[in-house]
């Protein structure tokens, strides 16, 4: 038997380490480049104060309703308003596949919402944008589920284009100046 021979089962343990020292080793030099959280302090930092004070205006429909309420849970109730979102909805629901007996096989469910971000005091539009997204629904032979299919994706498609809403608006509340916050 060799005497400088490692044992199996150190070998294994350095295998294991190895990864982990590398990815310290490549993210030791992070603390040298530009980037900085969104949302610095969590839901009390400046951002989230901020997203706080954005007021979102009615918005007509079921799927307003359902967008108006997702902004809501996602940036606050926006009691003191320094800012309004105003938000318009394009819903779309469109057959893509036939079959052989001329009926629609799959859907398409698009919502695409075209929003500014209003400062309330000077009436200055801070932020004037657009967010989307889109998802596929199989038809089937249940009218019942394919209905409760198209209510569903037209829910998670609320929830995805309201998460990219408020992404914008976070980061361009995060350049507005500390004082007109």
């Amino acid at each position: 038997m060799n005497p400088f021979a490692s044992p199996p089962m150190i070998r294994v343990t350095l295998l294991r380490a190895a990864p982990l020292a590398l990815l310290a080793a490549l993210t030791g030099g992070l603390g040298a480049c530009a980037l900085q959280p969104l949302y610095p302090g969590g839901g009390s930092g400046v951002v989230a104060r901020s997203l706080a004070n954005v007021a979102v205006s009615p918005i007509p429909g079921r799927d307003g309703w359902l967008m108006r309420e997702a902004l809501t849970a996602r940036m606050g109730a926006g009691a003191n308003a320094r800012y309004r979102l105003d938000v318009r909805l394009d819903d779309r629901l469109e057959g893509l596949g036939l079959l052989s007996n001329n009926t629609v096989g799959r859907e398409r469910r698009s919502l695409r919402a075209r929003y500014q971000l209003i400062d309330v005091a000077s009436g200055e539009i801070l932020l004037d944008a657009t967010a989307g997204s889109d998802a596929g629904i199989n038809v089937v032979s249940s009218d019942y589920g394919t209905v409760a299919a198209e209510q569903t994706a037209l829910e998670n498609l609320s929830h995805t284009v309201a998460d990219a809403i408020v992404a914008q608006v976070a980061a361009r509340l995060s350049t507005v100046p500390a004082g007109s916050r």
